[in-house]
């Protein structure tokens, strides 16, 4: 199998220990606030840009401990996707009930020895506690340690919160795991997490607390994601990718130019060509490639020239379950081939509309 691409709408970011770091595009509607809230306070702006650093080296540590945690099962993390309201590990594989708990724990636990590790470091350089939340609502130089001690306590009960997208609701379906279906375990905390983000977002209007709502709809929409994901997981979970796999489609030659692609694209509905060279597959034209090609290039050039030669390339006997990620991750279009020989295409569409029947009971030829 054959993995590439990243998280829908995230903007390349950087590598840490082998992950993938990427940041999503909401991230600077976050970044653009903090800067407007920062205009108002008494805090300076060094002070303050060190004190954001040392919040997304928290958020970053906390999901570098789910990683790590994760490799020690033997599963690697295919990336971390940086939103405004945390981070988010993808790994390569779902866990077992007992390595889910262990994993979700971990990550609060690293803001836990976070906190605890700064607390220790003011006492032992015999600087001030804040106790009371009235000493922290106003940012100051003074207390920006501070904030961050308690910002990290912030983190870890937030996320121990059992609701998805949290690892509280990870918590909770591995605990459910054990006494109930996968799928309905998963069932459960994401309807607590929409039930939390609905109380989050009615709480925000009526005080006025805005973020609170912002927040509330990445909630929201990160458990409805879950829930959504356990479903297609029970309806293809045991059923081969080559029965969900289109059978009937048009290749291009190597020696093609963007003209022919482009006449393939009108006179078919298929937007994704395998390029064939002899009788090897060396790459795949999709409709954004091509248009970008007809651009730049002009409908003269090759295909072989505008391709892209690292496509996603599936297994006919994987199970489709496993590969429900990698497709919402690599792009709207994969290959299935069994020893470099093309048998099929599996696409984003297809793929919905498998889904679609298998919800009305249609049961799959395999």
């Amino acid at each position: 199998m054959n993995n590439r691409g990243g998280t829908a709408g995230t903007m390349r970011g950087f590598s840490l220990f082998g992950v993938p770091v990427r940041l999503h595009f909401t991230f600077v509607i976050l970044i653009i606030f903090l800067v407007v809230q920062d205009l108002g306070s008494r805090q300076s702006s060094s002070s303050y840009a060190v004190f954001l650093i040392g919040l997304f080296g928290s958020v970053l540590l906390h999901e570098m401990a789910h990683a790590f945690v994760g490799r020690r099962f033997g599963v690697r993390t295919t990336e971390i996707v940086m939103f405004p309201i945390g981070g988010l590990s993808r790994m390569e594989r779902m866990f077992k009930p007992s390595e889910e708990l262990l994993v979700s724990l971990a990550g609060p636990v690293m803001n836990l020895l976070i906190s605890i590790g700064i607390f220790g470091y003011m006492m032992y350089m015999h600087k001030v506690v804040p106790i009371l939340a009235a000493d922290l609502v106003q940012p100051t130089d003074a207390n920006a340690l501070a904030r961050l001690a308690y910002g990290n306590l912030v983190l870890a009960g937030f996320n121990l919160m059992p609701a998805f997208p949290m690892d509280g609701g990870r918590i909770l379906r591995a605990l459910l795991s054990f006494v109930r279906p996968e799928e309905e375990a998963t069932r459960i905390a994401a309807w607590m997490g929409r039930m939390l983000a609905i109380s989050m977002g009615l709480y925000g209007l009526l005080a006025a607390q805005f973020m609170l709502v912002f927040f509330a709809l990445f909630i929201y929409l990160g458990a409805a994601q879950e829930g959504a994901a356990a479903m297609g997981r029970a309806l293809t979970h045991g059923i081969p990718v080559r029965a969900a796999m289109i059978t009937e489609f048009h290749t291009l030659d190597h020696g093609n130019t963007v003209r022919d692609a482009a006449n393939l694209l009108l006179s078919t509905s298929q937007q994704d060509f395998p390029v064939i060279h002899g009788d090897q597959v060396v790459g795949v034209l999709g409709r954004s490639l091509l248009l970008k090609a007809l651009a730049a290039e002009g409908p003269d050039a090759y295909v072989a020239g505008v391709m892209d030669r690292e496509f996603v390339s599936l297994e006919p006997a994987a199970d489709l379950a496993a590969i429900l990620p990698l497709m919402a991750r690599g792009g709207r279009c994969a290959l299935v081939m069994d020893h470099n020989k093309l048998l099929g295409l599996l696409t984003t569409d297809n793929l919905s509309e498998f889904l679609l029947l298998r919800r009305f009971g249609m049961e799959p030829v395999v």
